[in-house]
C-alpha cells in the first residue's frame, strides 16, 4: 500500500495545477482530429524540461489518459475519431447522436472510459511485477496471431456482410505494405512521392472517416432545413452512470480486453477498442443492435480504451519496454530527467514513480468530471448547419493531416482515401475494416518476418509458430472468432429471407 504514502504529492498546488492543466489541455487535443494521445504528449514534453521530475510525468500522464477519453467527442459527434483508439466508438457513438442521443452518447463514454481506466491503473498498481514477468512471454509468435485474430474481427466490423468487410480488410492490409519493408528494406507499391515513407495511419483514419462526411454534407447544400442539423436531447447523468453499470458484460469484456492488450508491448488502445466491440457484440444477447446506435458498443470501445492505459506502462516502468507508441514517448520524458526505468525505479525513485501513478488514479475521476461537462455542450455543436460544418471538418481534415509530418503529401493521401472510401461507402463497404486492416498489417508482418528468422535459426517454422501453450490458445480463440463470424453471417441470412418470405404471403393475402 506504498502508494497511499505518496498520495499526498498530487494535491501539492503545482502538481494538481498540472493535473489539471494536462486533464484539460488533452481532452482539447483529443477531440481535434488528426492529435493522437502520442502527438499530444510528444507536443508537451518541450514544456517539461524545466519542471521536476514527478512534475513533468503528471502534466504527461494527464494528458495521454485523457486524451483517449477526448477522442470520443469527434467521434461521436462528427463521426471523426479523434485517434486511432476511438475508431470502435464510431460504429455505435455517432448513430446515436444523429437519433438526438448525442449527450448520452458522450456521457456514456466519459464514465465508461473512467471505469476503465481506474480498474487500470489499479491493475498497474498492484500487479506490476506478476504482468511484466507475464507480459515477457509474448514473443513474435505469439504477437502474430494475435495480429492474426484482430484479422478476424474484420469479417463482422460495422459492414453489411462478412465477405465486404474482410474485402474491406484486404484493401486495408494492402495499404500497409505500401513504402519500404521494415525488417528486409524492399521498396514496394510507391507509386508517387507522396506515399514513398508509407500511408501513415492518422492521415489515413481522417480521411476515410471525415470526406465521406463532408462530401455527404456538402451534397445537402444550404437548405433552409439545415438550421437544426440535429437535435440534441438532455440526458440527466444519474440515468446515464445507470446505464453503464446495467450494461455490465460490456464494461467487463471491454475493461479486461483493454487490461490484457494493453499489458502486451506493441500492439496499442487501437486495436483494444476494437476487439473489446467485436467480443461484446458476440457475447450480448443484443448484437442485432450492434450498428445501429447501441449503448453496450460505446461502452464497450471506450472502457477498454482507458483501461490499457495503465497496463501500457506497466512494461515501461518495470522493463524499460513501452508497452505503447505513447508509452515510448513517456519513456523519453523520464529519460530527459536522467531516470532509467526498470526493477529499481520503485526503489531508487519512489516519490517519482508513486507520485506519477497516483496523478494518474485522480485524474481518471478528474477526467470524468470535465467531460461530462463537455457532454452537457454537445447541443451547441450540433446545431451547426451543415454547410458550416462541413467547412469546418474540412479545415480540421486538412490541419490534422498536415500537422502529423508537416507534409502536403499526406494531405493528398487524405484526400484520395477519403473519396475513394465515399465512393466504396455507396456498395455497402465500411471504413472501420479498412483502418484495422492498415492498423494490423505492419504488425502481423513484422512479427512473421521476426519468427521465420527465429525459426529458421532454431526450431523451424511450424514448431516456433504451432507449439507452446500460448500459440495454441491463440489459435484456437482465432478459429473460434472465424467460426462465429461464418455462423452469425448465416443465421443472419436465414432470418432476412425468412422475413422476406412472410412479407410475400403478407402482399399475397
Amino acid at each position: 500500500m506504498e502508494f497511499l504514502f505518496y498520495m499526498g504529492d498530487v494535491f501539492t498546488p503545482i502538481n494538481f495545477g498540472l493535473l489539471l492543466l494536462g486533464t484539460i489541455g488533452g481532452l482539447i487535443l483529443g477531440a481535434t482530429p488528426g492529435l493522437s494521445p502520442t502527438m499530444a504528449v510528444a507536443l508537451l514534453i518541450p514544456f517539461t524540461f524545466k519542471l521536476e521530475p514527478q512534475q513533468g510525468l503528471i502534466l504527461l500522464g494527464a494528458a495521454y489518459t485523457s486524451t483517449v477519453a477526448g477522442g470520443a467527442v469527434s467521434a461521436i459527434l462528427l463521426k471523426i475519431p479523434g485517434a486511432p483508439a476511438n475508431i470502435a466508438t464510431t460504429l455505435d457513438g455517432h448513430t446515436m447522436a444523429t437519433k438526438g442521443e448525442g449527450a448520452k452518447a458522450l456521457q456514456l463514454s466519459f464514465i465508461a472510459s473512467a471505469i476503465g481506466g481506474l480498474f487500470g491503473v489499479l491493475l498497474l498498481i498492484f500487479l506490476t511485477p506478476v504482468l511484466a514477468q507475464w507480459a515477457l512471454a509474448f514473443g513474435p509468435s505469439h504477437l502474430f496471431w494475435l495480429a492474426i485474430l484482430g484479422v478476424t474481427v474484420i469479417g463482422t466490423l460495422d459492414s453489411s456482410s462478412v465477405v465486404k468487410g474482410l474485402l474491406s480488410g484486404c484493401i486495408g492490409l494492402w495499404l500497409a505494405t505500401i513504402g519500404f519493408d521494415d525488417i528486409m528494406g524492399a521498396q514496394r507499391f510507391i507509386f508517387h512521392p507522396a506515399v514513398s515513407g508509407g500511408i501513415n495511419v492518422i492521415p489515413a483514419l481522417i480521411g476515410l472517416f471525415a470526406i465521406p462526411q463532408v462530401i455527404t454534407m456538402f451534397t445537402k447544400g444550404r437548405r433552409s432545413d439545415d438550421a437544426e442539423v440535429i437535435s440534441v436531447k438532455k440526458h440527466p447523468i444519474r440515468l446515464a452512470f445507470v446505464e453503464v453499470f446495467k450494461r455490465k458484460t460490456a464494461l467487463a469484456i471491454g475493461t479486461v480486453t483493454g487490461s490484457i492488450i494493453g499489458l502486451i508491448p506493441g500492439v496499442g488502445g487501437q486495436i483494444a477498442g476494437l476487439v473489446a466491440y467485436d467480443q461484446s457484440k458476440k457475447f450480448s444477447r443484443e448484437s442485432e443492435k450492434f450498428g445501429t446506435g447501441h449503448s453496450e458498443g460505446v461502452i464497450a470501445a471506450e472502457s477498454a480504451n482507458n483501461a490499457m492505459v495503465g497496463p501500457s506502462l506497466v512494461p515501461l516502468l518495470t522493463l524499460s519496454i513501452p508497452g505503447s507508441p505513447t508509452a515510448a514517448v513517456l519513456l523519453g520524458g523520464l529519460l530527459i530527467h536522467g531516470i532509467f526505468p526498470g526493477p529499481d525505479l520503485f526503489i531508487n525513485y519512489p516519490q517519482v514513480a508513486w507520485t506519477f501513478i497516483d496523478s494518474m488514479l485522480i485524474g481518471q475521476l478528474l477526467m470524468c468530471i470535465f467531460g461530462l461537462y463537455i457532454a452537457g455542450l454537445a447541443a451547441s455543436v450540433a446545431r451547426v448547419p451543415h454547410a458550416v460544418m462541413a467547412a469546418i471538418v474540412l479545415g480540421l481534415a486538412v490541419f490534422g493531416s498536415y500537422s502529423v509530418q508537416n507534409s502536403m503529401g499526406d494531405v493528398y493521401v487524405m484526400a484520395t482515401l477519403g473519396l475513394a472510401m465515399y465512393f466504396l461507402e455507396r456498395f455497402g463497404f465500411s471504413a472501420a475494416p479498412l483502418v484495422l486492416g492498415l492498423i494490423l498489417g505492419p504488425i502481423a508482418e513484422a512479427n512473421f518476418i521476426q519468427g521465420s528468422m527465429i525459426a529458421n535459426a532454431t526450431v523451424g517454422t511450424g514448431t516456433y509458430f504451432f507449439t507452446g501453450w500460448l500459440n495454441w490458445l491463440l489459435i484456437l480463440i482465432v478459429l473460434a472468432s472465424i467460426s462465429y463470424s461464418i455462423w452469425m453471417e448465416i443465421m443472419s441470412r436465414r432470418y432476412t429471407t425468412k422475413d422476406d418470405a412472410v412479407a410475400k404471403e403478407e402482399a399475397l393475402s
